[in-house]
């Protein structure tokens, strides 16, 4: 069994392009989120979003490229080659044939597949694109991935609603502690900014009519987000031998299903998926000093997973500092819980706990720290990073500090 380390990310998210922009806005405090500027902004009822608004593929991608991957494989392409430089990764043909690429993706690509519906329904056409397949596919991320890089081991994307990057980033945890691949390039892409969706999510009214407040009373909901997020794992004697520098080391990784309501949570899923990740970690409650929640801003996730960390960590639960970035980069869906590991990590780096942003009352039911609205210095020796979706899917990732 190997020690595993985070030696790389690479970041898109609504702040912009890049781990530095996403961490400089996640620790100001500053939500990215802001009206939607598309041209389905007109025909839905709620007006904001956690867009990267200033994206234009040419500036990355050559014509071909582009061509053949929707916006939520550029994205995760983009954030791979990010990860992969900072990692300083030196390839051989060994590593190439070897390394394993494990993605998480709620939706895939849907641009294509909508405006063929438009085609084929309304215009009456009889043909769609020629590569919707592809271009709509959940794994084109991950396959990208490898044909940018050469990389030939395993690859496979998960889609588990908005727990998909978590499970991701755990099975490539387990894979390369165990020995089953030297090296992981894993996270999660999502692009849910079109029409069908927007509108199908207007339809569960669970999307804020404001902007996201998670664990406050003046909460209305979600705001939905879109990016990419991917990390690079490595055994730590690898890392150090080629002289790479770990950012994190990443210890245990717990799920679980509620087997209960296909959309409404229940704690006791929750709770042992975080039981589940500290066992997996070796990691007692006590050495937990923070937890980057799910925290979505519905009510009915909010009080349970209050109640959730409540159950696994007992006393401890008011000594632990809480937060949701979603507060400010969007419910990226799929990619949520890898731009959330990326914080995770970040915030055991810098020894600096991100906030949960917009926050105005606390929630009587919501009885935990945190950390509104400003960024708190502290350097803690272990965290949990949660998602929980839709079908009662349940998966948490254990990072510990790295000297």
């Amino acid at each position: 069994m190997h020690r595993v380390v985070v030696t790389g990310t690479g970041v898109v998210s609504a702040f912009g392009k890049g781990t530095e922009v996403f961490w400089r806005g996640v620790a100001a405090g500053t939500p990215a989120i802001r009206p939607l500027l598309g041209a389905y902004a007109e025909q839905i009822r709620f007006k904001n979003g956690a867009e990267f608004q200033d994206y234009v593929p040419e500036d990355h991608f050559a014509a071909n490229e582009i061509g053949f991957m929707d916006r939520f494989a550029q994205f995760a392409v983009l954030a791979a080659r990010e990860a992969i430089a900072g990692a300083g990764i030196e390839w051989t043909p060994e590593l190439r044939e070897t390394t394993a690429v494990i993605t998480g993706s709620c939706l895939g690509g849907r641009t294509v597949e909508e405006t063929g519906y438009w085609e084929l329904f309304h215009n009456r056409r009889n043909r769609v694109h020629p590569l919707t397949i592809p271009l709509s596919m959940s794994n084109a991320g991950a396959s990208h991935i490898c044909m940018q890089f050469g990389i030939g081991g395993p690859a496979y994307t998960i889609s588990t609603a908005c727990a998909s990057a978590t499970h991701a980033i755990g099975q490539a945890f387990w894979m390369v502690r165990s020995g089953a691949a030297p090296m992981a390039i894993t996270g999660g892409s999502e692009a849910p900014f079109f029409l069908g969706g927007l509108k199908a999510w207007e339809a569960m009214r669970v999307i804020s009519k404001d902007t996201c407040r998670p664990f406050s009373a003046e909460r209305s909901g979600m705001v939905l987000g879109e990016g990419a997020a991917i990390l690079v794992l490595e055994p730590l004697e690898s890392a150090l031998a080629r002289g790479a520098r770990p950012l994190a080391e990443i210890v245990g990784f717990g799920m679980s299903a509620d087997a209960g309501h296909i959309t409404q949570p229940v704690s006791s899923g929750p709770f042992r998926a975080m039981r589940g990740a500290m066992r997996d970690s070796g990691l007692a409650p006590e050495q937990i000093g923070y937890i980057n929640a799910h925290g979505t801003a519905t009510e009915a996730n909010d009080r349970v997973e209050t109640a959730a960390i409540h159950c696994a960590f007992g006393a401890h639960a008011g000594k632990l500092a809480v937060s949701s970035t979603k507060s400010m980069h969007g419910h990226a869906l799929g990619a949520a819980g890898a731009l959330e590991a990326v914080a995770s990590v970040l915030a055991l780096k810098h020894g600096i706990l991100p906030p949960t942003a917009n926050f105005l009352t606390a929630d009587p039911a919501c009885d935990l720290d945190v950390i509104p609205n400003q960024a708190r210095p502290s350097q803690v020796e272990a965290c949990l990073s949660n998602s929980f979706a839709f079908g009662g899917l349940n998966a948490v990732l254990a990072f510990k500090a790295f000297p």
